[in-house]
């Protein structure tokens, strides 16, 4: 089995990128196979390496993309997560010179395929592209909107599902009202404003639910805004007369305290704003765990909910959110139908299942790579 280098936000921070790559790099290495993580920091991160770090790649160090890059030449293969806002220079283009000062095979996992990039980002994902080894995105969407929308070779693109956890083990802790939850990194966009109104329109239902929304909120929201979207949820929840049913719980929680909250839920809500999330981990771990979802028309969402396990409801819509969220609650063998449509994708959600067809990439990667031809020898 080749080695693995991982070039990645990582924990301590906390966000998407960093989640899935510790989870990724876990079960990579988890057999004992080499591995080791490039982080990348931003201003206002705990700098301090956790456990598995061989280098810190900091926004604040000039030209850090070099010694990054001499991290990552240690191991066989390097993965890289890729989203525009997580790398030092205009858009992360520093991301671009330290692929080309790589001398190991790289894949390459896109987080965002922008159906609207600017040209500064249009160009600079197509040399990321053509500079990859290999390019993965998460979704069958995400796929065609790279091949459509950018100059990039079909080749070069695989498709491999974003990883859950298993939490089919986890006791099911139904709760004595209906259970709606929310959870994630919080922040405008995130569009829980739209479930608060929903909330407001199923208080007839006897008994009536309760709404948790689980996370901290985004540091980069915390940085520019403060906590004036949140304060914002508690004001409108109390306007609409449903504070005493909403649960903000304003903590990070680890796998085993967010296991136990997604098999207490009864749905699932995903009220996002964005029409361009191709990718969401929270909507791959809801579904894994066999519990009905109810999500806006994201792209991720519309591509795996659509005819599967859960409803689509229009943006921005807290009528039809509402809606959506009465039938799964109310309407005989609905929730057990969703429910049941999970089984047939389950396996393929797995963390075990996707990083051994991350394993199977990098070994073809490496078997294709041509021999370094010394300078004596040549």
């Amino acid at each position: 089995m080749p080695s693995y280098g991982f070039l990645s936000t990582h924990p301590p921070t906390r966000c998407g990128l960093a989640t899935f790559n510790s989870a990724l790099a876990a079960q990579l290495t988890a057999d004992g196979t080499r591995g080791g993580i490039v982080r990348v920091t931003d201003h206002g991160d705990d700098q301090r390496p956790a456990p598995g770090v061989v280098h810190t790649w900091s926004a604040r160090t000039p030209a850090g993309w070099r010694d990054a890059a001499s991290a990552l030449n240690t191991f066989d293969v390097a993965i890289i997560q890729h989203e525009y806002g997580i790398y030092p220079g205009a858009d992360g283009a520093d991301v671009l010179p330290l692929l080309r000062r790589l001398t190991v095979p790289s894949i390459v996992v896109l987080h965002t395929v922008l159906r609207e990039p600017s040209a500064r980002q249009k160009s600079l994902l197509e040399q990321i592209v053509a500079t990859a080894g290999a390019v993965v995105t998460m979704t069958d969407t995400a796929r065609d909107r790279l091949l459509i929308g950018y100059d990039v070779p079909a080749e070069k693109v695989t498709v491999i599902p974003h990883g859950a956890a298993e939490l089919t083990g986890v006791p099911v802790d139904r709760r004595t009202r209906p259970h709606l939850l929310t959870w994630g990194l919080i922040g405008p966009g995130k569009g829980i404003e739209w479930s608060l109104r929903a909330l407001a329109r199923l208080q007839d239902l006897e008994p009536t639910p309760t709404y948790t929304v689980a996370g901290r909120t985004h540091p980069k929201v915390i940085e520019h805004h403060g906590e004036t979207y949140r304060s914002g949820l508690h004001q409108l929840g109390a306007r609409l007369g449903i504070a005493h049913a909403v649960d903000y719980q304003d903590v990070y929680h680890d796998q085993d305290d967010l296991a136990r909250l997604i098999r207490s839920a009864d749905v699932v809500v995903l009220p996002y704003d964005s029409r361009e999330q191709v990718t969401s981990g929270v909507l791959i771990e809801a579904v894994a765990a066999g519990v009905p979802v109810v999500a806006t028309a994201f792209p991720h969402a519309v591509e795996l909910l659509t005819g599967g396990p859960g409803l689509v409801v229009p943006h921005q819509n807290p009528a039809a959110l509402a809606l959506a969220v009465r039938r799964v609650l109310t309407e005989p063998g609905l929730a057990t139908r969703l429910a049941g449509r999970v089984r047939p994708l389950a396996a393929d959600l797995r963390w075990p299942a996707v990083a051994a067809r991350y394993g199977m990439l990098a070994e073809r990667l490496t078997d294709v790579r041509p021999p370094v031809v010394s300078a004596a020898s040549a």
